[in-house]
């Protein structure tokens, strides 16, 4: 049972919900303006208050700002027969736990009141002892299981010398971040660090791209232009995605990792470099090498210091601290709420398969700390986030693909952004033109 203050000047509607609510085991307080809603508030606490905008001696809104000065922890939904969007923003940056409008739908005031107390009784509770271990850092990896601590141990040998590095391991599971983490524990850590994501750039400017081109060297190159492996002077360049390079330019690539010596597009000098070279596919080379679509001088000259990084199904011991460590990053640079979790969440997250790694369980904190209201995330709102297919409606069951995970995780990062592209891609952590391709090839669309 919950206390739930009601506060509308309508006696039908204060009546119904009264009579509603109440049938449902709540004890139920009704007032019919600010100054009588504000002292009930005070004697009461209530758990959850279901607050009218426009009231006769004032707003809602002004009374919303006064009861969380009170009683931060109490939920306030408000309503109203005016559908004003400037309102809605104005009350939920307020810190009102919902907004609904009149005439009520008795199911959906049920479904919220209930979410609400739920969140009420997680923010005053113990939750998940996750979060209490782990401060927030960029660029950390996160992760104490034996298969990590494996990965530790090649980052510290590697980081001592400037070998080439090839990353391999499947989608999402943080080959940018072991190969910037070698970056920034080896000598060279104040030089540049370069990502190159081989699959974002068309083939026709692959080669110009990582070795730059001269004035003149085609239709377009108004200016010279520096290439990625010159910008990177003695530090570090991050092939992303090396099984998407054409044939014609692994040979280039060969070339200059057996010599360090390049020339731009269109130059006629022979350029040096010092940089250091990592690289990082989710596809089988060998297979590449088999099927003639990956030269094997490259894969043997790339082959020489291996990471391979483990699947999250493989090291769901990690799972505690990596929600830890979403929830700060969240927090920290999405400006939401830092939130804990609802007892069962945890285990809820280790029953999911993971097709889509480490980055499908950040978007799916982020998302989940972008929708929460209060300080903890239901476990109805992860439920809903594993389980909806934005893209076929149906509920998807543990034999996705990985094609359909990171498209339903790319539409959930777009609707909770809006589909600010630019904001999208940051999150997912890929660059803008990936994104549009990927919005492309899955045709995901805003809805309705």
């Amino acid at each position: 049972m919950a206390k739930i203050l009601v506060v509308d000047d309508e006696y039908p509607i204060r009546k119904s919900i009264d009579m509603f609510m109440s049938e449902k085991g709540h004890a139920v307080h009704t007032t019919s303006t600010i100054k009588e809603a504000l002292n009930r508030f005070n004697e009461l606490c209530p758990e959850v208050v279901i607050l009218d905008i426009r009231l006769p001696d004032g707003s809602g809104l002004d009374a919303l700002s006064q009861m969380h000065t009170v009683y931060p922890l109490s939920k306030i939904i408000m309503i109203t027969a005016f559908q004003d969007m400037e309102t809605t923003i104005e009350a939920i940056k307020k810190g009102a736990y919902d907004y609904i409008h009149k005439p009520l739908d008795a199911d959906e005031l049920e479904k919220i009141v209930n979410d609400a107390i739920a969140s009420f009784y997680e923010d005053t509770k113990t939750t998940e002892k996750y979060e209490n271990r782990i401060s927030y850092k960029a660029n950390e990896i996160v992760g104490k299981s034996k298969e990590m601590k494996e990965i530790y141990k090649m980052i510290g040998m590697l980081c001592q010398n400037r070998a080439t590095v090839l990353i391999t391991g499947e989608t999402g599971t943080g080959k940018e971040l072991v190969a910037r983490r070698i970056h920034l524990s080896g000598p060279y850590c104040n030089q540049p660090f370069i990502t190159f994501d081989c699959s974002a750039v068309v083939d026709t400017l692959l080669e110009s791209e990582l070795f730059g081109h001269e004035k003149g060297a085609f239709t377009g190159a108004v200016n010279s232009r520096p290439g990625k492996i010159e910008l990177a002077g003695e530090g570090t360049i991050f092939l992303d995605e090396v099984g998407e390079l054409p044939l014609n330019l692994q040979a280039k690539l060969l070339g200059f990792l057996e010599r360090k010596q390049y020339m731009r597009v269109g130059g006629k000098n022979v350029l040096k470099s010092r940089c250091r070279i990592i690289v990082a596919t989710n596809k089988n080379l060998g297979k590449m090498v088999n099927k003639n679509t990956f030269r094997d001088d490259l894969y043997y000259r790339l082959n020489v210091a291996t990471i391979t990084l483990p699947p999250l199904r493989q090291r769901l011991s990690d799972i505690n601290d990596l929600v830890a460590h979403f929830t700060m990053k969240s927090a920290r640079e999405l400006g939401v709420k830092k939130a804990n979790l609802q007892s069962g969440c945890i285990e809820r997250l280790k029953r999911h398969p993971w097709t889509g790694n480490v980055r499908e369980l950040e978007n799916i904190i982020i998302s989940a700390s972008i929708q929460t209201r209060g300080t903890v995330i239901l476990l109805d709102t992860i439920e809903d986030l594993l389980s909806n297919d934005p893209i076929s409606g149906e509920k998807n069951t543990n034999t996705f693909s990985l094609s359909r995970i990171e498209s339903k995780h790319i539409f959930n990062i777009l609707q909770s952004v809006r589909w600010n592209k630019t904001k999208a891609a940051k999150i997912l952590k890929i660059s803008l033109p990936t994104l549009r391709k990927k919005i492309q090839k899955y045709q995901l669309t805003p809805p309705d």
